[in-house]
């Protein structure tokens, strides 16, 4: 991975779930080499079953495993000789773990001033910074469920949405990290959150309620700022989302479904005028879609170039030509043997292609690697594979 932005930079990734996986993922991704610690027996996330049973398998390309016990002293020395040699380290563990195993930032700069320490958790400085939080915590907290669900019905979002925004901010946190010690020669300690990453996603709804001075509505109780902005049912049984967010596409809609009526009607003359009629207009226009196929929705509104999207499941995304046709989908062998594709890093950068260079690691697959490169023997690592401290594969 030497023509990768990151390439040549260290990192010690102290992380389980999602979270801290993310970090570490777009900075392996990227090219640096993250070297994920996990106790002998093995990451307790690589066991996760139900919507866990994707954790370990997504989050881990590209990365090396090195399998220690972090509460040994005999473990401790490895992870202080690392340190030495490391650019960054990510640790998303409950709050006060890494210091009470003698792993925090005081003590790693102590040992390597240019380190710079990423720690992902659930609150940032404030009266709940010692609290425990996940995903669902904060989606609850942070008004992102009130937002999703119903009225009266609060719903998480379909995926890790904060855990992996969280560890997004924290990467970026790194990357400024990373410029500013070109200036200074000088490491920085870096934390993300979830809690205030979930405040930041909904940044727009606070400014929407500063500006109304009005409860804010759940998102299926909006009145959406487009006349035409949801999902029809079709004549098939399927689903298609359509918007019109222009006076063009409007026109275009019109057009391609056969409503020119629509488009001489007096009260229909603005986007505004059609949310005004929404009462009777959008019954008018869902009874219109039933009239056509999912297919035929699809076919006019491409020919209309009008926003549209079947409603798809995730199984469907492996299939998918714009995915696949755009190499967005990396062939990937996961720990159990399973051959599968996964989505790579969603960027195009110029001169580079992100590929999954390794698969997700088995328990302690470079631990003799990483041990040799910072300078111990055969018979050092024989010693700690017989008194359990490391494991090897």
């Amino acid at each position: 991975m030497a023509n990768l932005p990151l390439s040549g930079l260290r990192v010690l990734e102290f992380t389980h779930a999602v979270m801290g996986p993310t970090t570490g993922l777009l900075l392996a991704d990227m090219g640096a080499e993250v070297i994920h610690i996990e106790p002998p027996t093995g990451d307790t996330t690589r066991y996760l079953k139900g919507f866990g049973t994707g954790y370990f398998p997504f989050y881990s390309r590209n990365k090396k495993s090195l399998a220690i016990d972090l509460k040994a002293a005999e473990g401790q020395a490895i992870v202080y000789d690392l340190a030495q040699t490391a650019d960054i380290v990510v640790e998303n563990f409950g709050p006060g773990t890494m210091d009470r195993l003698g792993y925090g930032y005081d003590v790693l700069k102590a040992l390597n001033p240019r380190l710079i320490y990423c720690s992902l958790k659930g609150f940032l400085s404030g009266p709940y910074e010692k609290r425990h939080a996940m995903d669902e915590v904060v989606q609850m907290m942070g008004g992102l469920a009130y937002m999703t669900g119903r009225p009266g019905d609060p719903l998480r979002a379909g995926t890790s949405v904060v855990d992996i925004t969280g560890g997004m901010f924290g990467y970026i946190g790194i990357l400024l990290a990373l410029y500013e010690r070109t200036l200074t020669g000088e490491g920085k300690f870096v934390k993300s959150a979830l809690f205030e990453t979930t405040a930041f996603l909904m940044g727009q709804h606070l400014a929407y309620s500063a500006i109304t001075k009005t409860p804010v509505p759940p998102m299926p109780a909006r009145v959406s700022a487009w006349s035409i902005y949801r999902i029809f049912d079709t004549a098939d049984g399927n689903q298609v989302f359509v918007g019109i967010i222009s006076e063009k596409h409007w026109e275009r809609f019109c057009q391609v479904f056969e409503r020119l009526d629509w488009l001489s009607h007096p009260d229909l003359k603005t986007n505004n005028d059609r949310i005004t009629a929404r009462e009777w207009f959008l019954p008018e226009v869902e009874q219109t879609m039933r009239g056509f196929t999912k297919q035929q929705i699809i076919e006019r509104c491409e020919a209309a170039d009008i926003p549209f999207a079947p409603i798809a499941k995730v199984e469907d995304l492996f299939d998918d030509p714009q995915l696949n046709q755009g190499g967005s989908l990396l062939p990937t062998t996961l720990p159990d043997g399973t051959q599968t594709k996964l989505p790579k890093f969603p960027l195009e950068y110029e001169g580079v292609d992100f590929q999954a260079v390794t698969n997700p690691p088995s328990i302690g697959q470079h631990t003799i690697e990483i041990l040799t490169s910072i300078g111990y023997d055969e018979q050092k690592i024989q010693t700690l594979v017989e008194q359990k401290i490391i494991t090897r594969s």
